[in-house]
């Protein structure tokens, strides 16, 4: 594990401080927690970004209706 230091506003060091000894945590577990939440939370918005670029390509359209029209197939083939 490497070591970071940084710098934060009083303030803020004064919430983490207050949340660490609220939750029974060391503030680094703390910072921690919330840097990884909030790093998942990025890349879930990078997915809906793309995703809704996606949505507005006719080529990558075409080809999720093809792909969804051969799945249908494959279903009812197999439902016989």
């Amino acid at each position: 594990m490497a070591t970071f230091t940084s710098t934060l506003p009083d303030d803020l060091l004064q919430r983490l401080a207050d949340y660490a000894k609220k939750l029974s945590l060391p503030k680094n577990k703390l910072m921690e927690n919330a840097l990884n939440l909030y790093l998942d939370h990025l890349k879930r918005a990078e997915y809906a970004k793309s995703y809704r670029q996606a949505a507005k390509d006719e080529d990558i359209l075409l080809v999720a209706e093809e792909g969804m029209g051969d799945y249908l197939k494959q279903i009812e083939d197999e439902a016989g």
